[in-house]
């Protein structure tokens, strides 16, 4: 329903245009809101005028006028004053609020099909009868977005990300928890990657100049019909835990991207913690000083290249040889070798799962 935010701006707006005092009153005869600070005394005539089969009418030097929502009296505007002019005045007032009921509601029985539509709550045949009556396409390229981000009072507001997008009725925006935004993208270029990349970094922009920080953006695969949604949302949804986990610097995040981070966010905690064991014994990967972790993943980012990872360390090659050695002798593991960097890589990664899950509880 309409907020009473949207009413004050409206009656506000119509006021500053009119100069005409206006305001909502509810069917029992309570204001809701109002362009004067004078107490306004019509209660009873109010309700009588509910009951009356009159769309409008004229009591004393107040003008009511019904306000339908689906044929049901859902408000009585009020326009202070007598005369023709002021029932000109109140009569498009009237269809204004009018037309704003009609859309706000369009917009939440779509917010709420969106939303169970992300969460997997309708059957298919209620898919395509809702989407019809909506006059949502059907048949449309769309990924789905996750926005989450830490603090800034409108951090994780819809209307802030609505306000940013603007672009009609394409995209859908809504929430299903308090901590994060949920964009339905419609894919309007050719080169999809670059048009997502293009919106998530506006939408960065946008929530840190409402001074939100700690900004991670995830979007899933993109889908051709609008019953796929819900896969991509759940896509979405875990490339966003995934990027957390082991591409922590990274802000925007798709699912296509995850590799082998994918796999071990599926693994049972259990099966992890057999795994470290059986490689290493009592240690673990994170157990290394800080110069041996340096060392190791400047030698993965060099895909195993000593000549170039010395060099990139500043250190001489033969150092960095002794260094390899004495992890070798440490873990069993020699990283040169194809084979066993894949096994310490993956050990890592398995690692850092492990110790993220740790942060909840089970």
């Amino acid at each position: 329903m309409i907020s009473n935010q949207i009413l004050q701006n409206t009656l506000d707006g119509l006021k500053a245009i009119s100069r005409v005092d206006f305001a909502v009153i509810d069917t029992d005869g309570k204001t809701i809101v109002s362009t004067t600070e004078n107490e306004l005394e019509y209660p009873a005539a109010v309700v009588d005028f509910v009951k009356s089969p009159a769309d409008s009418q004229e009591v004393s030097k107040y003008q009511f006028f019904k306000i339908y929502d689906e044929q049901v009296v859902e408000y009585v505007l009020v326009a202070i004053g007598s005369g023709e002019d002021v029932y000109m005045i109140g009569k498009m007032a009237t269809f204004q609020i009018q037309n704003l009921m009609v859309a706000y509601k369009e917009r939440f029985d779509k917010d709420n099909f969106i939303k169970n539509l992300l969460l997997d709550n309708l059957l298919l045949v209620d898919i395509y009868s809702r989407s019809k009556k909506l006059r949502i396409k059907m048949e449309a390229p769309r990924t789905v977005m996750i926005i989450e981000a830490g603090a800034g009072k409108d951090a994780n507001s819809v209307e802030v990300i609505r306000e940013c997008l603007g672009n009609g009725n394409r995209d859908f925006i809504t929430a299903v928890d308090e901590n994060s935004v949920i964009v339905v993208k419609e894919i309007m270029e050719e080169v999809p990657k670059a048009e997502l990349e293009r919106v998530a970094k506006s939408i960065i922009t946008t929530l840190e100049k409402e001074g939100a920080s700690n900004i991670h953006i995830a979007y899933g695969s993109i889908v051709g019909e609008l019953k796929e949604v819900s896969r991509s949302y759940k896509e979405a949804k875990m490339a966003l835990d995934v990027g957390k986990i082991f591409f922590g610097e990274r802000e925007i995040m798709a699912y296509s991207e995850l590799g082998i981070g994918r796999l071990i966010y599926q693994l049972p905690i259990p099966l992890c913690k057999m795994f470290i064991r059986e490689i290493f014994g009592n240690k673990s990967p994170d157990d290394f000083d800080e110069e041996t972790i340096v060392t190791i993943n400047k030698f993965f980012e060099n895909s195993l290249n000593v000549s170039e990872t010395s060099r990139q360390l500043f250190i001489h090659r033969n150092t960095l040889v002794y260094r390899l050695d004495k992890l070798q002798k440490s873990t069993g593991l020699d990283l040169r070798v194809f084979e066993d960097a894949i096994t310490f890589k993956i050990a890592m990664m398995v690692v850092k799962y492990m110790k993220y899950m740790e942060t909840f509880e089970y």
